[in-house]
């Protein structure tokens, strides 16, 4: 690739002049051409005979020694210099011969007039996924990260095939090639080496490419992310026409995640923190880290690029936010990373999550939603790159988010198939799905060996731990009680059997302080309302919290009576409801009550028939009431169920 320019004012002699007057425009110019390599340029992109723009390096007794570009130097012997010179001064020189062990040699040139022709270095490129310890390689790709260490400068370079560590070398603790930044394309040369069990490139040198040459390796790496990210050619794990637009959706998501792994950006999970919130989140995060682990050559990688994090909200609170903002930018700051791709699981559908994304849209961070709540299209998708809900194809929350995500999961990496099977029918159970596939989900899992109660008892494993864990992650604990990324069997069943039969006992003595104290009337509908003060009458601090405590509540009313049944677990500034037979619309309530009680505060949300609502604490009463009056308007409709135990 080359560029006519004017030539080189601080070269010696130049005489890259404007044409005469008298040159006749679109005339030939036969004027000398001297070329001005680019610092990446090699002797391939040299010939014998042609002229060069030089600057000294070194003087010495019998010559000097001048570089032609960074690669690229050799001797001007004493007989063919013309003049003196000193290290830094430029000249014109003819490579006059390539010896056989690569010695270059030149004369000292002072053409009259001449042209300048700049001329870019288009070396052999390396794919980065197949390239062994001794290989010296150029490697074109994209910054995924820049960070400076007491020693070396680390660039990540993606390239679509893999991310592969560059370690570059100015000064101990300085920032080498300072004009090089996250985003840019890059060709780096080296030789590769192992580092800690890793690959790394050695940089010799790294170029910033600019111009035609820049966006041409742009369409290049775009186009191998498009190719690469393809998610697998998979069919779910059970035939059910209703799921097929929305793995059509899961399987534009993958792509979306592959392509966002390829790229070396980070990725940040939040799920809810309960049953389904996990199996939505486990099989991703492994399918997720496994694929990390193929495309980076740092075995830590995943470490690094991938951290997942329970929310206790029914949406994105912003003081869940607020701590991802800061670690990302923390991230940015002292790693030189890439902001994170959220994803956010079983959780962030509604206009409550609106304030949160409008705060990540201050960053450019991408955010997609795999939900199964009843969602406020106009209000997110404006602040989405991709939204995955049932609702969105005239279903509903019967689809859960953990079914919907071990086809998202086996989308990214199929491979781990055999671990997912009895996972849908643990996330349908614990959310009490009425999903027409949730026999063949339950007969899935007892071809892999498990049995109802196993899934029950999953279940309520993985509530208990996710109780306790609060916002940690808890990955090998979690992964042990879902038996999902787990490397021992019988650990599994005996964690599994400790936490369900605590949950139970548990859940055993809560209803028991409560039972005297739930207050029961019959609505004008038919339908039975139970109400229990959690405040007074429940153990706080402990599991159940108060919507699980709320959940079990209600079950063993819905089975005493056999008729619809809501029920209202209230404490100082919330309330959790749960219905059965009795169309509710929770999220529109929400609305109603903002509207008829501006001063209450009201904000909150979920199902049609379950949800929780928070409101200011002297407003108690009015919203309780107020809602009741809505709950007695309500329409019945015996096919309703409630499903999640929503916590406050």
């Amino acid at each position: 690739m080359s560029e006519n320019t004017a030539g080189d004012s601080g070269t010696r002699g130049d005489s890259s002049l404007e044409p005469d007057a008298e040159r006749a425009e679109g005339a030939a110019d036969d004027r000398p051409i001297v070329y001005d390599l680019a610092p990446d340029c090699t002797l391939e992109d040299a010939e014998v005979d042609a002229l060069y723009h030089a600057e000294v390096n070194g003087v010495v007794d019998y010559g000097m020694f001048v570089d032609i570009s960074d690669a690229v130097s050799g001797l001007v012997h004493e007989s063919n210099l013309d003049d003196d010179y000193a290290v830094g001064d430029r000249l014109v020189v003819r490579l006059t011969e390539v010896k056989p062990n690569g010695d270059v040699a030149f004369d000292d040139e002072d053409p009259d007039d001449y042209r300048t022709e700049t001329v870019a270095h288009e070396p052999t490129v390396s794919r980065v996924r197949g390239l062994s310890p001794g290989d010296e390689v150029t490697v074109e790709g994209e910054i995924a990260q820049a960070k400076q260490t007491g020693g070396p400068t680390i660039f990540a370079v993606a390239d679509a095939t893999g991310v592969l560590s560059c370690a570059a070398f100015k000064e101990a603790g300085v920032r080498a090639y300072p004009d090089v930044s996250v985003g840019d394309m890059v060709h780096v040369s080296g030789t590769v080496e192992t580092r800690e069990n890793a690959l790394q490139l050695e940089v010799d040198s790294l170029t910033r490419l600019t111009d035609d040459r820049a966006a041409a390796a742009r369409e290049r790496f775009e186009d191998a992310l498009d190719d690469r990210a393809e998610p697998a050619d998979v069919d779910p794990l059970v035939e059910w026409e209703a799921f097929e637009p929305i793995h059509d959706d899961l399987r534009e998501l993958a792509r979306l995640l592959r392509r966002t792994v390829l790229a070396g950006r980070p990725i940040r999970v939040r799920h809810h923190a309960d049953g389904d919130g996990m199996c939505a989140a486990i099989p991703v995060q492994l399918a997720l880290e496994n694929f990390v682990c193929d495309v980076h050559e740092d075995p830590d990688a995943a470490r690094h690029l991938f951290k997942r994090l329970p929310s206790k909200a029914p949406y994105y609170e912003m003081e869940d936010v607020t701590r991802d903002l800061n670690f990302a930018l923390e991230g940015r700051a002292r790693h030189g990373q890439k902001l994170p791709f959220l994803l956010m699981l079983d959780n962030g559908s509604t206009e409550e999550d609106v304030p949160a994304y409008e705060n990540l849209a201050h960053y450019d961070i991408p955010i997609a939603v795999v939900d199964h709540h009843h969602p406020d299209p106009e209000a997110v998708e404006p602040l989405l790159d991709a939204h995955v809900n049932p609702y969105l194809h005239d279903e509903d929350y019967r689809v859960t988010t953990g079914m919907m995500c071990v086809e998202l999961a086996r989308l990214i990496d199929p491979s781990i198939t055999g671990e997912l099977e009895h996972v849908p029918a643990v996330a349908g159970l614990s959310d009490r799905s009425k999903a027409e596939a949730m026999d063949d989900y339950v007969d899935l899992a007892a071809e892999a060996g498990y049995e109802e109660s196993d899934l029950l008892d999953i279940g309520e494993a993985l509530d208990y731990a996710a109780h306790w864990l609060r916002y940690s992650e808890g990955k090998t604990l979690v992964n042990d009680a879902l038996n999902v990324g787990c490397d021992d069997e019988e650990r599994h069943e005996e964690l599994v059997e400790f936490l369900a039969e605590r949950a139970e006992r548990d859940v055993d003595r809560q209803l028991a302080a409560l039972d005297d104290h739930v207050e029961h009337e019959r609505l004008a509908s038919g339908a039975h309302l139970y109400r229990i003060d959690l405040d007074e009458y429940a153990h706080r601090f402990t599991y159940p919290a108060p919507g699980k405590t709320t959940g079990e509540l209600h079950d063993t009313r819905v089975k005493e009576t056999g008729d619809p049944v809501i029920t209202i677990g209230y404490g100082p500034d919330f309330c959790v409801l749960r219905s059965d037979g009795v169309r509710l619309d929770i999220p529109n309530m929400v609305t109603e009550l903002n509207e008829e009680l501006p001063e209450a505060g009201v904000s909150g949300g979920g199902h049609l028939v379950v949800g929780s609502i928070k409101f200011v604490k002297g407003r108690r009463g009015a919203v309780i009431e107020t809602l009741v009056e809505k709950m007695a308007d309500a329409e019945i409709d015996e096919a309703l169920s409630s499903t999640v135990a929503l916590d406050d």
